[in-house]
């Protein structure tokens, strides 16, 4: 595994797409920046991280038969991944709220961003993004975000702490590359912020309605059970806790 270290890029997604474009880049190499100018989340959101305090890293990874119907299983496993580790670091309880933001103590700590490069049927290729507040304590205020430090209280080592996520992670690829989807789909799912709590939501309509989370599909929708006991999809930014 080769990883890069940067000082300060705009993001560490966009740096290894664009050396992605000028070369050949081994497999599982690893872009790390110690300030992002423009660090990206999910639909096109800021991700906020004052320089020399957190993790903000992306990681390129080939594959040769994933067929792009499980593109989604990707996000799940690096999010069990994350949780697998952070769980050793927090006694707090730890969650994913759909798709990929994980909380702790219903604060957002980390942010996963995943781009997919597709080739026919398959993915090619695909470049993870992470975000994780480790050694940060202050916040904006429109956010709602926590720290590891916060938390447990004094600075964590964030190498140290890289290495064991960057380990968790291959593992759990492991699974993926195995074709052990109903595994990964349950460990996903048994971590799933609010699931089988009754929960008031709002749609694209902006109207608010009571659900409960049941799970997530296979195309990666968010499963919400309604009054009546139906239960009906939501694609991203369909649906959002109220």
């Amino acid at each position: 595994m080769k990883i890069l270290k940067l000082s300060a890029t705009d993001s560490t997604n966009s740096y290894l797409r664009n050396l992605l474009r000028k070369s050949d880049v081994e497999n599982w190499t690893v872009v790390t920046a110690e300030y992002q100018t423009k660090g990206k989340g999910q639909f096109s959101n800021k991700w906020i991280s004052e320089e020399g305090k957190n993790l903000t890293f992306s990681i390129l990874v080939k594959f040769e038969k994933l067929s792009t119907d499980y593109q989604f299983y990707l996000n799940y496993s690096v999010s069990v991944a994350i949780y697998n580790v952070l769980k050793y670091y927090i006694s707090e309880r730890i969650t994913v709220k759909w798709p990929n933001d994980i909380l702790s103590a219903n604060k957002k700590i980390c942010g996963i961003l995943i781009k997919c490069v597709l080739k026919n049927t398959h993915v090619n290729h695909a470049i993870i993004g992470v975000g994780l507040n480790v050694n940060q304590t202050e916040f904006p205020s429109e956010f709602s975000a926590t720290s590891i430090k916060n938390i447990i209280g004094h600075d964590v080592d964030r190498d140290e702490l890289l290495q064991k996520i960057l380990l968790e992670i291959q593992y759990q690829f492991i699974l993926i590359n195995h074709q052990r989807f109903d595994e990964i789909k349950q460990q996903y799912e048994s971590i799933l912020y609010r699931k089988g709590t009754p929960s008031m939501f709002v749609d694209v309509e902006n109207t608010k309605f009571l659900g409960k989370i049941t799970g997530i599909s296979l195309r990666g929708k968010l499963q919400v059970e309604l009054d009546d006991e139906s239960v009906k999809e939501f694609d991203l930014k369909e649906i959002r806790f109220a």
